[in-house]
């Protein structure tokens, strides 16, 4: 393992990220338009760390309306670009495609953007999907998701608050 791997896992970003590891319960609402939450539904997940540690995974169930939810998204930091970055699918949201989402160069906080294609047989639009994640003390996470159209309106689609049920997978 590399010098900076060693220092990224025992006081950098990568020990940043190896605090999220644990069972995380909570609720996730869901934006169809602005204004209040289209959706709220419980949500149960796990975060382990992959690699030595080099990434965590986040597994979760939840429901949007009556549809019952699963995904997954993998957290990471490349040491090279100095950037959080992000790969996340599920089984309402992304359909059968991967958002990869990576940060700016240099930014310590883990803020990462996107994008995917709305595909209809009359339109093909590219929108932005801009994720923050926020660890709050040791035992609160805040998942929140953007949606960016392609006129560049920003608007929230998805806030998912946990409380870390255990510290063990």
């Amino acid at each position: 393992m590399n010098e900076q791997l060693v220092s990224s896992l025992s006081s950098g970003a990568h020990h940043y990220l190896s605090r999220l590891a644990g069972t995380w319960e909570g609720t996730t609402q869901t934006w169809f338009e602005p204004g209040p939450p289209t959706d709220e539904s419980p949500i149960r997940g796990t975060m382990r760390p992959l690699l030595d540690g080099r990434f965590i995974l986040h597994e979760y169930t939840s429901r949007v309306g009556d549809q019952p939810c699963q995904g997954m998204a993998i957290f990471g930091y490349q040491l090279g670009m100095n950037s959080f970055q992000s790969i996340w699918l599920d089984s309402f949201h992304t359909g059968t495609a991967m958002l990869f989402s990576e940060g700016k160069k240099g930014q310590d906080t883990f803020d990462v953007l996107g994008s995917y294609a709305y595909v209809t047989p009359e339109t093909e639009q590219f929108w932005g999907w801009r994720t923050e994640l926020e660890l709050i003390g040791d035992d609160e996470l805040r998942i929140t998701a953007y949606n960016i159209s392609p006129e560049g309106e920003e608007d929230k689609a998805t806030e998912t608050r946990y409380r870390r049920v255990s510290s063990s997978v």
